[in-house]
């Protein structure tokens, strides 16, 4: 099966700089994948999203060398338009990326001005909605949703325009732990039933772990490790050298594996693993 997006040898720096934001990063991502990506901070996560998306070279410009293929097309050779019909971004700063103060206006604006025949954006609207549980919030003010709902308004914007990949940049970032693990379940929703690729940036590994099929981790601009949630966890010590944590249940496990107290493997990534 061909990649949805192929990242391949690319570097950018931003502007003038003379540091590369992306250093020779090679990465591909297949049809129906939940890719998670960590890292600390200035990795270059929300830059590698940026190079997905689109936005780098049609947004952000400066020395780009290799290539991004969207649904086998180079980014460079296409519009911004083109690549938004298949990847749609949810940026981090939820409040920038709205433009309206009701939610059933937020919807239209994408649908509008990518010019989705009129007969057409009534049902887009409403599945969209009802895709990610919040139809009864159609004619709310944004300003009084939580911030949960309001991840869900920007998912179902951007799902109304039925891209095959969604990136999100850390979409949980300002969440409590409940209303993080109800956007990732929107997320798992909205990637099983509807098979559309995720990509999302997050830190908070323990969800990551149980949502993502793949993670890739960032160090300088570089993807450091690559491979499903038990791959990428099992290596905790170069993972906090790195500088990005663990699951706490894995660090106990692989803790425990190390010393011989429990048979080596793969680690347990939740209570429940840990638990059999």
């Amino acid at each position: 099966m061909e990649p949805i997006i192929r990242i391949d040898h690319v570097s950018f720096s931003y502007g003038e700089a003379s540091a590369r934001a992306l250093d020779d990063v090679t990465l591909s991502v297949s049809p129906g994948d939940f890719l998670g990506i960590i890292g600390p901070s200035g990795a270059g996560k929300t830059t590698l999203a940026s190079a997905m998306s689109g936005a780098i070279p049609h947004h952000y410009t400066g020395p780009l060398f290799g290539s991004v293929l969207v649904d086998g097309k180079d980014t460079c050779a296409v519009t911004l338009t083109d690549i938004s019909q298949v990847v749609g971004s949810v940026l981090q700063d939820i409040d920038t990326q709205m433009v309206a103060s009701v939610v059933e206006d937020e919807m239209l604006f994408g649908l509008e001005n990518f010019g989705v025949p009129h007969s057409q954006i009534e049902e887009r609207v409403i599945d969209a909605l009802e895709t990610v549980g919040i139809a009864d919030l159609r004619e709310r003010d944004i300003a009084t949703l939580s911030g949960g709902q309001k991840q869900k308004v920007a998912i179902a914007a951007i799902l109304a325009l039925r891209p095959r990949v969604l990136v999100l940049d850390e979409p949980t970032a300002a969440l409590d732990p409940a209303s993080s693990r109800m956007v990732f379940e929107t997320l798992r929703s909205i990637n099983r039933e509807l098979g559309v690729t995720v990509v999302i940036i997050e830190q908070k590994v323990a969800l990551l772990s149980e949502y993502a099929s793949r993670i890739a981790v960032m160090q300088g601009g570089r993807i450091a490790l690559e491979g499903t949630p038990s791959e990428v966890f099992s290596h905790s010590a170069e993972l906090r050298s790195i500088g990005v944590d663990s699951p706490r249940v894995t660090r106990i496990s692989n803790s425990l594996a190390a010393r011989g107290l429990i048979e080596a493997g793969e680690p347990c990534l939740n209570v429940r693993e840990a638990s059999l």
